[in-house]
């Protein structure tokens, strides 16, 4: 049976399809001493108790029984190691660059002027301060695409971006500031053009002057619920002033721009073994490619980096990169601490039954999104980058927090790697999804834009499919829809709050 062994000094591997006891390993004089999953581990060597389980060339964990060569090694098995220091963190400055790039280095995106991010997408975004006015808001929308938009032709499409904060919030606590700007920043997205459409209730804790400059707190921009004379005022005035949006809007037209003004993020969710053999690796040779020619890529998921935060710190650039890393990596170990929680909360159980024994394993596959560039700067949750290249944002793992925190951060496109399957998506960008095996691509074939498959067989070299890759997002934030896109496969947009709700 075929296995993948990553590093040199490894001492498992990874079976590569469902082992039956007694099959020959391949590359090995061993044989399955029981059924091994597929995606889980075979030791190589005869692993003692106590000794260390090692993969991606770093321990894993700790054996607690004696496990022979040809032994199935799993969660039950290895025993968590500590996690890296963060105080002990310094920059290593050992990112690097690919030595040749490919020779496509411009994008037809919507310019939203001098120093801002461009659009991948042309959308009329509607805001809101508070989840009270959701079901009005997405009425409204319905409305808008249904009997306006259909007269501006250059305009995609209509996102109401409805939250469930706002109100009933501790809005002066001191993490308030996440959500805060969080929403703040959604609402200044590259792909709505600069045109500003608010909704709010009128009582809330959120007030548009949180979220909104003065200068776009105005009554053109913003409308608010309680000053209507009833539902059929609410909907009358946001389409009215909807139709004014979309009259601008439909001006914008796309032009070639360089890859400075591109911003994609990643992130990875039902994550399996293959996730840091196939996909993942892809995306970071991709985002190699992408940050040498001046984009800014971002990757995040503290809990999913936590253990291996001294290989971020090697690629930092400077110290006041790592010292951003060490603040933002502590306080999400004492925002867990509060509520007693660790870093072994993490993988789900999809994450083990594809073969992902513990955090730290999973770690070292989603630290391959990120590649090997410099990581010139860290940001918190919902924050915005001021510089290009490879950017960490803190943000927590789980996938319908991380997207938004993302998408407030300004990203025009996500890469979306999973293992065991997803539909998710996001509606105000472009969502591309990549599979990490061939028969996750057979079951859901018109779900995956990118079958890493091909890296776990042997088919294609990470090289080759993350220049692939690479011009499949110059495709895509050029116009290109993806499948999430395609059938409307929109996840709820949930901001990260930590502070106490009232």
């Amino acid at each position: 049976m075929r296995v993948v062994k990553i590093a040199e000094q490894d001492n498992v591997a990874v079976v590569v399809a469902p082992t039956p006891g007694g099959e020959p390993i391949e590359g090995t004089d061993l044989h399955a001493l029981c059924d091994i999953p597929q995606g889980h581990k075979v030791a190589l060597v005869d692993i003692r108790k106590g000794d260390p389980v090692i993969r991606y060339g770093v321990v894993l964990g700790y054996a607690l029984e004696d496990i022979p060569a040809g032994g199935w090694i799993n969660e039950h098995n290895i025993e968590l190691p500590s996690s890296p220091e963060v105080k002990d963190l310094v920059a290593g400055f050992k990112g690097r660059f690919p030595e040749s790039v490919p020779e496509r280095k411009t994008w037809m995106g919507y310019d939203n002027g001098p120093d801002l991010p461009a659009g991948s997408r042309n959308m009329l975004g509607i805001i809101t301060s508070v989840q009270c006015v959701a079901g009005v808001v997405r009425n409204a929308a319905e409305k808008i695409r249904r009997e306006i938009l259909p007269k501006y032709p250059n305009v995609d499409d209509v996102v109401e971006i409805v939250h469930p904060y706002g109100c009933g919030v501790a809005i002066k606590a001191d993490d308030a500031d996440i959500p805060i700007r969080s929403v703040r920043n959604v609402s200044h997205h590259p792909n709505f053009g600069g045109q500003i459409l608010a909704v709010g209730l009128g009582c809330e804790k959120l007030t548009m002057d949180m979220i909104l400059s003065p200068e776009e707190n105005i009554p053109e921009n913003v409308i608010i619920l309680q000053e209507c004379q009833g539902y059929g005022d609410m909907i009358d005035r946001i389409c009215e002033a909807a139709q004014r949006k979309l009259e601008i809007l439909n001006k914008r037209k796309r032009v070639e721009l360089p890859l400075s003004k591109l911003r994609v993020g990643a992130q990875c969710g039902g994550s399996d073994a293959f996730s840091g053999i196939s996909a993942n690796p892809t995306i970071g040779y991709a985002f190699d490619l992408l940050a040498a020619g001046g984009a800014t890529v971002m990757f995040s998921e503290v809990t999913e980096v936590r253990d291996g935060v001294h290989l971020l710190a090697e690629r930092c650039s400077d110290e006041k990169v790592v010292e951003k890393l060490k603040k933002e990596i502590s306080w999400y170990d004492e925002y867990l601490a509060r509520q007693h929680v660790d870093r072994s909360a993490n993988p789900a159980p999809g994450n083990k039954k594809g073969g992902l024994s513990n955090i730290v394993e999973k770690a070292m596959g989603s630290i391959a999104k990120s590649g090997h560039s410099p990581i010139v700067e860290v940001i918190g949750p919902g924050e915005t980058p001021s510089c290009q290249g490879m950017v960490f944002a803190a943000t927590p793992a789980s996938d319908i927090v991380c997207g938004p925190s993302q998408l407030a951060s300004g990203i025009v496109m996500q890469l979306f790697s999973t293992g065991r399957g997803t539909p998710y998506g996001l509606k105000a960008i472009p969502v591309y999804k990549i599979c990490t095996q061939h028969s996750m691509k057979k079951q859901w074939p018109d779900l995956f834009d990118l079958d890493a498959g091909y890296v776990v067989t042997g088919e294609k070299s990470i090289a080759e499919l993350g220049t692939e890759l690479y011009g499949h997002i110059l495709d895509v934030v050029s116009g290109e829809r993806t499948f999430a896109e395609k059938y409307g496969l929109y996840n709820d947009i949930i901001v990260f709050n930590p502070a106490p709700i009232t």
